[in-house]
């Protein structure tokens, strides 16, 4: 199934910070403001997005473009295995 990722990049002390992960079933995918990929089962998705979470939970970034593009990539580089 393709799942459209989202996630949610806020301010902190000491710098920017990306929680809130979430997989939205898509039929159009938007990579302008997430990542779009295909993912097996629910949970691949589950496990995926628990991931995500413990990976960022302790990076900081200094804007946003720069959080989107690691997200991304991480995101692009982990689902090879899905």
């Amino acid at each position: 199934m393709l799942y459209q990722l989202g996630w949610s990049t806020l301010p902190g002390l000491r710098g920017l910070a990306c929680s809130d992960f979430r997989a939205t079933p898509t039929n159009e995918p938007d990579n302008e403001s997430g990542v779009a990929i295909e993912i097996a089962t629910e949970s691949q998705r589950d496990t995926l997005l628990q991931q995500l979470e413990a990976y960022f939970a302790s990076k900081r970034f200094t804007n946003t473009a720069d959080a989107f593009d690691t997200v991304k990539a991480y995101v692009l580089e982990r689902s090879n295995g899905l």
